[in-house]
């Protein structure tokens, strides 16, 4: 199915978690936010929420500088 991850389309399997997408964005574990849809997704409900096609994640990682 088709989702669309930072703007970008990308082909993933049904069932798909959010979990999944920010894995494959980054390999960060902390300081790393997701969006589905425009919403914030908690991140103790990344790996239950999955995707349906069209949906739209965004992925933001933090990053630290002067």
């Amino acid at each position: 199915m088709k989702v669309f991850v930072n703007g970008e389309p990308r082909e993933v399997p049904e069932g798909t978690s959010v979990a999944e997408v920010v894995e494959s964005v980054t390999a960060a574990v902390t300081g790393v936010a997701a969006a589905l849809n425009d919403e914030v997704v908690s991140r103790s409900t990344w790996e239950t929420t999955t995707l349906r096609h069209s949906d739209r994640v965004e992925v933001l990682t933090a990053v630290q500088g002067g």
